[in-house]
């Protein structure tokens, strides 16, 4: 094989008491005598080197032909295979290799005593292994998985480069690393108690009452970690974290289940705590917005998902993500996406009059003893738009969306009975040993389909999941099994509550376009609620705005336009937004900017016109 190249076995899927072998007995090399695709017993000497079953394969990089051949890909009757051509610009070894047929890692990021340091990349490229060598849980093999070099080697690869004096410090034990988890769900696995209990344990700084109060969390703090929501535990997560005292900071997604507001105030504590002394962060964030704000350099990471990964040098955080979303890297001269990811020049869209789908009357729901009351203001949903729902968390907006769904009685008014509603809620259930096939097989006739797989398995990537079982699903891969479930549903109304959740910027952009495309080709009205303004920026026609007081009232009024329902949301959390000049992307306002009280003396805070 060429040395641009690397071949990759999935062992997961590799089955060989389900198949004949047919990769190997159709690889050309093979078949002149040669070995290159062989059992993993046949290639290694001990169980341990097999780093899976003695039945499994192993692929020769050295013999191997390279992506030009690819038959052993096409034969592979369950796609365990890739054969990938690396850029011809990595001259150097991985960082890292996981073995044999394994991941590959190129590049780390640099953290700075001082600075906030963010990642910018789609999921399975490598960001964890990054910060697993960062914080020392293993050691970087320079791609010699088999006979791994000591950490004088290391020192030396890395010599005159910004990680130098952080490796050196790193092998002498003088790092001590903290680190937020990215899924938050499984806390209350880990620790049972309240969550004062919880926060008191980590709080090595002292730092626990500012950040309660930073993170508005004072009403859960005595309460059991077992009952609190994904945005609580989220916020409970980064107090805990930044909580301790550490030279290194690994924050892994920090906004999913935040609003907005929860999402700048994580941030301005992130970037305090960075700024008030020798401490690094490094931020993996897949809300453009927020990683703008709260970042001073970005690393970009690309590659293929689960293959290999890079990891370039640090950018300027506007350069660096402009540059992901136009899928072309100027300094390395790397085109890591064929098209870019583009934003309207104009965000505001003029949206005529569509033929009413339903009218609601007004809603109201109250809970306990009127401690948290919800009033929706009746209103009018279109046929064939894309209806956005924006509003803190804790005012309703879920609540109003199980109303329409039936899953939920009003107190007051009745919701349309006669609509079919396909709902996809916040939280996702995945307990279930059934696999992803089966599942959403039993959901639509059309699965399997030419016009299914082209217009929702392809672009929601479920193609490597359909063998998976739900319970054995990521956060990021139930989500999007989620989405693709409630848009086969037969239904006269979609309701997706919070589907950017735990997705990388390009799966947000893929689901994005497959809910406005479905809305578009089959003459579907969807309601949408989320936090990510990006999404919600390409997504929508119109807001249904949410405002009020979290946890205890809450109040909607009838849909309106973008711009009218963006300046009401936004001038309520007291944000601006403006466009970036070269991709039209929406842009948060330093708090107390120039153009921030600009735009807030003009009442635009939704994009200067």
């Amino acid at each position: 094989m060429a040395d641009d190249s690397i071949a990759v076995v999935d062992l997961d899927r590799c089955q060989p008491d389900r198949c004949n072998y047919e990769c190997a007995n159709f690889c050309p090399p093979n078949r002149t005598g040669e070995e290159c695709i062989v059992t993993r017993e046949e290639r290694f000497e001990t169980a341990e080197e097999y780093a899976g079953g003695a039945d499994q394969i192993s692929i020769s990089e050295e013999l191997c032909l390279g992506e030009s051949c690819g038959i052993c890909v096409e034969k592979c009757p369950f796609d365990a295979i890739e054969i990938i051509n690396l850029p011809q610009e990595l001259d150097d070894d991985p960082v890292h290799r996981y073995g044999e047929n394994a991941f590959g890692l190129y590049g780390l990021p640099a953290p700075r005593e001082g600075h906030v340091t963010g990642i910018l990349g789609p999921n399975g490229i490598g960001k964890t292994t990054a910060v697993r060598i960062l914080g020392e849980e293993i050691a970087p093999n320079l791609g010699e998985w088999g006979d791994p070099p000591g950490w004088d080697a290391v020192l030396e690869e890395y010599r005159g480069t910004e990680l130098q004096g952080y490796l050196e410090d790193l092998r002498e034990g003088d790092v001590t690393v903290a680190k937020k988890p990215q899924y938050v769900d499984g806390i209350p696995e880990q620790f049972s108690g309240k969550t004062r209990e919880l926060l008191a344990g980590v709080d090595e700084r002292g730092a626990i009452d500012e950040l309660v109060s930073g993170l508005s969390i004072e009403p859960v703090v005595d309460q059991d970690i077992t009952t609190l929501s994904g945005g609580e535990l989220q916020r409970v997560a980064l107090a805990a974290t930044l909580a301790r005292d550490a030279d290194f900071y690994f924050l892994d997604e920090i906004t999913p289940y935040l609003d907005i507001g929860q999402r700048m105030a994580a941030a301005r504590l992130i970037r305090e705590l960075a700024e008030s002394g020798d401490r690094s962060m490094l931020v993996v964030e897949h809300d453009l917005a927020i990683l703008d704000l709260l970042c001073d350099t970005v690393h970009v990471a690309y590659g293929e998902p689960g293959a290999f990964g890079v990891i370039t040098s640090p950018k300027a955080t506007r350069q660096g993500i402009n540059e992901y979303l136009k899928g072309y890297l100027d300094a390395e001269n790397m085109r890591i996406r064929p098209e870019a990811i583009e934003f309207g020049s104009h965000a505001p869209r003029e949206v005529g009059g569509g033929k009413p789908l339903v009218e609601y009357p007004d809603l109201r729901k109250s809970y306990g003893d009127g401690e948290f009351t919800l009033e929706v203001e009746g209103g009018t949903i279109r046929e064939n738009e894309v209806l956005g729902i924006v509003g803190p968390n804790g005012i309703g907006k879920s609540t109003f969306a199980e109303m329409l769904a039936g899953r939920l009685a009003p107190d007051g008014g009745s919701p349309p009975e006669a609509l079919d509603i396909a709902y996809k809620p916040q939280y996702l259930e995945g307990d279930e040993p059934i696999r992803v096939d089966a599942f959403l097989s039993s959901i639509t006739s059309e699965f399997g389909s030419s016009y299914w797989n082209t217009e929702i398995a392809r672009p929601l990537q479920l193609e490597r999941l359909m063998e998976q079982t739900l319970v054995d699903l990521s956060g990021g891969e139930r989500q999007r099994v989620a989405i693709a479930a409630c848009l086969s549903e037969d239904a006269d109304l979609y309701l997706l509550d919070e589907p950017s959740a735990h997705l990388d910027v390009e799966q947000r952009v893929q689901a994005t376009r497959t809910i406005r495309r479905s809305a578009e080709n089959r003459d579907e009205t969807v309601l949408v609620i989320d936090h990510d303004i990006y999404m919600m920026d390409l997504l929508a026609d119109r807001l249904l705005v949410f405002e009020g007081e979290p946890a205890v009232r809450g109040r909607a009024s009838e849909p309106v336009g973008m711009r009218e329902g963006m300046n009401s949301f936004l001038s309520d959390l007291d944000v601006t937004f403006r466009r970036d000049e070269r991709m039209g992307r929406p842009r948060i306002n330093k708090p107390d900017s120039q153009l921030d009280r600009e735009q807030k003396r003009e009442g635009e805070y939704y994009y200067a016109p």
